[in-house]
């Protein structure tokens, strides 16, 4: 009788495993599940319900519950596979000397994990989680926590909305009261889209998000630089790391969309909060060398920067162990979120970013991360 391996995807902050019929590991869960059966592996994989602004530890000792709760006591495999955020807890739970508080003893299960993937995380920090960190970024921060919800329920956010939220991103450095408001009343107006049993779901989930907040300054630069300094590597775990970078907004990207109003709308937003993710410093990121350098470059055909970034966190952030893809996407399209009605279930993309990213280059990156977990690449 073949072993099992569990697999646990871990989502990132303002992540969810899943609400109503909403699931956000939905395309990787199939995928993966797919590969590794195809590679011989008898796989169960478990997307794990967390905290989505909680602190790290927090989110950890809720992956360790899961673990705990799924994959028992027995000796079988444990890979953990965290996006964003998750990435870091995973890091966290597999650590080598490391506590999650007084009477948890994680130490049966960590010595079971053979693999940690990261994507698109955060290892250096974050420049969003201090503005996220503000009394009208907190606000903002729930208002596209239910856009991405939104999102993936609906498929597209309404253009008004979109114009209406470009707005309020373009002056938030702006001392004008009126700010505070006009996001209440673009919240209010994009929750009433749910209703019933999806919208009590919706509006606790967006209660967790405002009772506690404490992982937004652990993911500064400056907050991750002392989590490097004290979570060491576990020695026989593999680290891998998914690589991504959005490409940067321009004229040319504008003028590729057309004239799709709301492509345009989407498209500004992006632009947005990508210059407010390019605003972190050099001392923070250290370019790649070596074999790393030289595998970054092939992936993305350049070799990025420390202004580049996928819409959320900075690239040059992003890598950690072994490099398991470097690719230009941005940070929800890694994870399915992107254009591709066709495929059943859809593929769903609120937010544009002239990634080019597919269905195909997607189906690439998972399946280096499968042969990445049973030890083939």
């Amino acid at each position: 009788m073949a072993t099992t391996q569990f697999i646990f995807l871990v989502p990132g902050f303002f992540g969810f495993a899943k609400l109503g019929d909403f699931a956000y590991f939905g395309h990787v869960q199939d995928l993966l599940e797919k590969r590794l059966r195809a590679a011989g592996v008898t796989p169960h994989v478990e997307p794990v319900r967390t905290h989505p602004t909680a602190s790290i530890r927090t989110r950890a000792r809720l992956l360790l519950d899961a673990i705990a709760e799924t994959a028992g006591s027995s000796d079988e495999p444990i890979h953990l596979v965290g996006h964003s955020t998750g990435g870091v807890d995973a890091r966290l739970l597999a650590g080598a000397a490391v506590s999650l508080g007084d009477g948890v003893d994680h130490e049966p299960y960590a010595r079971r994990i053979r693999s940690v993937v990261t994507v698109a995380s955060p290892h250096r920090g974050a420049p969003l989680a201090a503005f996220f960190a503000s009394i009208l970024g907190q606000r903002v921060l729930q208002l596209l926590t239910l856009l991405s919800v939104y999102g993936l329920r609906f498929g597209h956010v309404p253009l008004s909305f979109l114009l209406k939220l470009a707005a309020v991103l373009t002056r938030l450095d702006d001392a004008a009261g009126w700010r505070d408001t006009l996001v209440d009343q673009l919240f209010e107006q994009l929750l009433g889209e749910f209703t019933g049993d999806r919208r009590v779901e919706v509006e606790g989930f967006l209660a967790q998000v405002s009772s506690d907040q404490a992982l937004l300054m652990q993911l500064t630069p400056d907050g991750m630089d002392l989590f490097n300094a004290g979570v060491t590597d576990r020695p026989g775990v593999r680290y891998g790391s998914v690589v991504t970078r959005a490409p940067t907004p321009s004229l040319r990207g504008r003028l590729d969309l057309g004239f799709d109003p709301y492509a345009q709308a989407s498209y500004g937003l992006y632009q947005l909060i990508h210059r407010r993710t390019s605003l972190v410093a050099a001392k923070h990121l250290a370019p790649p060398t070596g074999e790393l350098r030289t595998r970054m470059q092939q992936g993305l055909a350049l070799l990025p920067t420390e202004a580049d970034n996928d819409g959320i966190v900075p690239t040059l952030s992003q890598p950690w162990g072994e490099l398991i893809a470097a690719v230009e996407a941005d940070h929800l399209d890694i994870i399915g979120h992107f254009e591709a009605p066709g495929k059943t279930a859809p593929h769903v993309d609120w937010l544009c970013s002239c990634s080019g990213f597919d269905r195909p280059r997607f189906e690439q990156v998972w399946d280096r991360v499968a042969r990445f977990m049973v030890g083939e690449g």
